[in-house]
């Protein structure tokens, strides 16, 4: 059934393509952070193991809101492995070494890129869309993402 909540049905098929890449660079950066949590080694495993598990408990909260609000706007989220990694502007390698220190570097860079993806986007939502809606909720996702990355770039020496 049809959403009929105030915005044009091509405004909300566009908001709902930008929100599933969104939501694409969410997994793909849970997935990573799932990686980091299993397979870290060194002197401060446990530590970086348990930071990466609350991390990764974040971001799997954040992929079912994106997909919710793709579905509030009455489109079907992808829910595919092959969909995401089509639809990601992130790379699902991770380079270097299982320390805590090669994890959180990569980590890192994936909040930042996913941080001037959602600002570059914030007005466009609202103003050319008409959805302050999703406006607002990527602002809120944004900050989520602006305190994710202070956490990591705080275990950096």
């Amino acid at each position: 059934m049809e959403a009929k909540i105030g915005i044009k049905p091509e405004y909300l098929a566009e908001v709902a393509h930008s929100l599933s890449k969104i939501l694409a660079d969410e997994f793909v950066l849970y997935t990573k952070t799932r990686n980091a949590h299993w397979n870290v080694v060194g002197p401060d495993f446990y530590n970086k193991h348990k930071f990466f598990e609350e991390q990764y408990g974040q971001l799997e909260e954040i992929v079912d809101q994106v997909a919710e609000r793709i579905r509030t706007l009455g489109h079907y989220a992808p829910a595919t492995l092959k969909q995401y990694l089509e639809l990601t502007h992130l790379s699902e390698d991770i380079r270097g070494k299982n320390d805590s220190q090669g994890y959180i570097k990569v980590l890192l860079e994936d909040h930042e890129s996913i941080l001037i993806h959602l600002r570059e986007n914030i007005d466009g939502y609202a103003n050319s869309l008409k959805d302050l809606g999703t406006s607002d909720y990527i602002t809120g996702l944004m900050e989520k993402h602006e305190t994710m990355a202070w956490m990591l770039r705080a275990h950096l020496s």
